[in-house]
């Protein structure tokens, strides 16, 4: 007698990520940041983060340019991080009016 043909075996798990080891530096200063503008190329997405303090001019502080892939994995890592975060501590809440002030187009000079 012949033996049953075995089933199809599954394909081996591709081998887990290695731990990345990141240094940072002691003296590392911290850039405040509370607003940020995107803009993006076919091979790149930049992020420019600025400060926004009231009766001043808005100021770039750092900028941040990455490929498409880092920016989705970064979307991906924020996402996670902020549904973690609002687990813990609850729902951020985005005031409903501040997407129509942040991103309305800019009055003209000596307009309303």
């Amino acid at each position: 007698m012949t033996e049953p043909p075995s089933p199809p075996q599954p394909p081996p798990a591709p081998p887990l990520p290695q731990a990345m080891a990141v240094e940072i530096p002691a003296n590392l200063d911290a850039i405040y940041t509370n607003f940020a503008l995107i803009s993006h190329s076919p091979s790149e997405v930049v992020i420019d983060f600025a400060r926004v303090l009231p009766n001043m001019k808005a100021r770039v502080v750092t900028r941040m340019v990455l490929t498409p892939l880092n920016a989705k994995l970064l979307l991906r890592a924020l996402t996670d991080n902020l549904a973690k975060f609002e687990a813990q501590y609850g729902e951020i809440i985005v005031p409903t009016q501040l997407a129509d002030q942040l991103f309305r187009p800019p009055r003209p000079e000596g307009g309303p």
